[in-house]
């Protein structure tokens, strides 16, 4: 084909023509789509998972022709894939020679409304997926990479467990049980959750009606501690618990101080509402008490700064918290809500309430500086993409007009995130582009993998395209599973 350009010349464009003499046919046999799900399955099933799930639904007075256990699992290695009703659970019955025939979405939404109906059941879950968690834990410790324990401005925070509680919405679109108006006046739900930073796993999540509180005590209470209850008790020595301004409240700090003992270091950082008080304390700074804040590998932060405002600043005495407060440039969009005091100093401010005295975190050299606390608090942003990407996995929206069964679906959802995090954990530790991978990059790379299962010798073999630039990286992960050790 000849093309003329602008100056004259013709240029010969090369047509590919790639659908020259193809055709489509839908008869294959032996395919299988979503390969990535054996990688998932076999997580559950090696960390002993599926069989803990299993023994905790088979107390039921009932005799399901299902194992619930496996109810679960399947239903939470198709929300990893994607799925977002019970009914996409049947994107795995093309795969009924490899994990047998898929549960039915009746099946399925059964099981989910035992768990949510009964608060006993879901303690007992919540039992077992701690002593799977304690399990995984150490499975990871021994991987050639090691336990990923968080590092902040170029310190590793070694022994710490760092859990981030955080709130979202979850829009409603059709009329469904407990939806209601939020503070974002929008309709449907608002979950608060507990994340474990670095692992990136849900520990705990409670799902409320859209009219739930901010910053309401006893929910936050509730997921704390079931968030604490998922941790192994031997690692709870030392605990970090980072929470945005809705956790400024006088009895959840009361709590998490009293949460410390001869043998246990709590530790807290909570964002501050600024009132009157604390900007004329702000005003009272002299210059020389702002110190450059640091970015989080430790580098100096040219165009922010921190300072102690513990001493010139009733509150933080009746609070019994100290206080750490940091300026910026503010930007365009904080023009509209800037305070008096903020635009005659040009500086943008914010605050932080912390229990952390002068001896700072255990074993941490310098994490009793203002600018330390700073840094490590404004780390706890990355909850968002917990937000997000649980969002991504089946927390979009939920598919029921039932609470129950949707409070057993944002059980199941937090199985898939645990799920996803623990396979790449364990089989893909190493991989630098899918180690930390969000869920849309797993399914493009592993999850949504194509295979063809054939038999030989009496033998199943999942084959995987040669040409597949993650081959070896499934693999990798496939072999890395199937040799952990059973749980004891």
């Amino acid at each position: 084909m000849n093309v003329h350009n602008r100056i004259g010349f013709t240029v010969r464009v090369k047509r590919t023509r790639w659908d020259h003499r193809l055709s489509v046919a839908g008869d294959a046999k032996g395919l299988v789509g979503h390969a990535g799900a054996v990688l998932l399955r076999k997580c559950a099933d090696q960390t002993g998972l599926t069989k803990e799930l299993g023994a905790v639904f088979a107390r039921l007075e009932s005799s399901p022709l299902w194992d619930r256990g496996v109810v679960m699992v399947q239903l939470a290695v198709a929300i990893v894939l994607g799925a977002t009703s019970m009914r996409q659970i049947s994107v795995l019955a093309h795969r009924a020679d490899l994990f047998g025939a898929p549960p039915s979405d009746s099946t399925v939404r059964r099981a989910l409304e035992a768990a949510g109906s009964d608060p006993v059941l879901l303690g007992r879950i919540a039992r077992a997926r701690a002593r799977t968690r304690a399990h995984v834990w150490e499975l990871i410790e021994a991987t050639g990479a090691g336990f990923p324990w968080m590092v902040v401005a170029g310190k590793v925070l070694t022994g710490w467990v760092v859990i981030d509680i955080d709130a979202t919405l979850i829009t409603a679109h059709s009329k469904k049980e407990g939806a209601a108006a939020t503070f974002k006046k929008t309709w449907g739900f608002h979950p608060l959750a507990a994340w474990r930073a670095q692992t990136q796993e849900c520990l705990a999540m409670l799902l409320r009606e859209g009219s739930a509180g901010s910053n309401t005590v006893i929910d936050h209470l509730e997921v704390l501690a079931a968030a604490i209850a998922q941790i192994p008790a031997h690692r709870r020595s030392k605990l970090l618990i980072r929470i945005d301004g809705a956790g400024a409240t006088h009895d959840l700090l009361a709590r998490l101080e009293k949460l410390n003992t001869t043998r246990r270091t709590v530790r807290f950082t909570v964002g501050w509402a600024i009132t009157d008080v604390d900007e004329a304390a702000i005003a009272a700074l002299p210059q020389g008490a702002w110190e450059a804040a640091l970015r989080q590998d430790g580098s100096l932060h040219q165009d922010a700064a921190v300072a102690e405002l513990t001493g010139l600043n009733a509150r933080a005495g009746v609070w019994k918290v100290r206080l750490v407060v940091r300026r910026v440039k503010p930007s365009r969009r904080h023009q509209a809500t800037l305070t008096a005091l903020e635009k005659k100093t040009g500086w943008k401010y914010s605050i932080i309430a912390t229990n952390m005295g002068p001896r700072g975190m255990r074993c941490v050299p310098g994490s009793h500086h203002a600018q330390f606390i700073d840094v490590l608090h404004r780390a706890h942003a990355t909850v968002e993409d917990r937000v997000r990407t649980n969002k991504a996995m089946g927390l979009r929206n939920l598919p029921s007009k039932t609470w129950t069964v949707n409070v057993g679906w944002v059980l199941a959802a937090n199985l898939a995130a645990d799920l996803d995090a623990w396979t790449r954990l364990l089989g893909l530790y190493d991989d630098a582009e899918l180690a930390r991978a969000e869920p849309q990059t797993m399914r493009y790379c592993l999850w949504h993998l194509p295979a063809r299962l054939v038999r030989h010798a009496r033998r199943r073999i999942l084959k995987i395209s040669v040409t597949w630039p993650w081959t070896a990286a499934f693999l990798t992960c496939w072999q890395r599973l199937c040799a952990l050790p059973a749980p004891g």
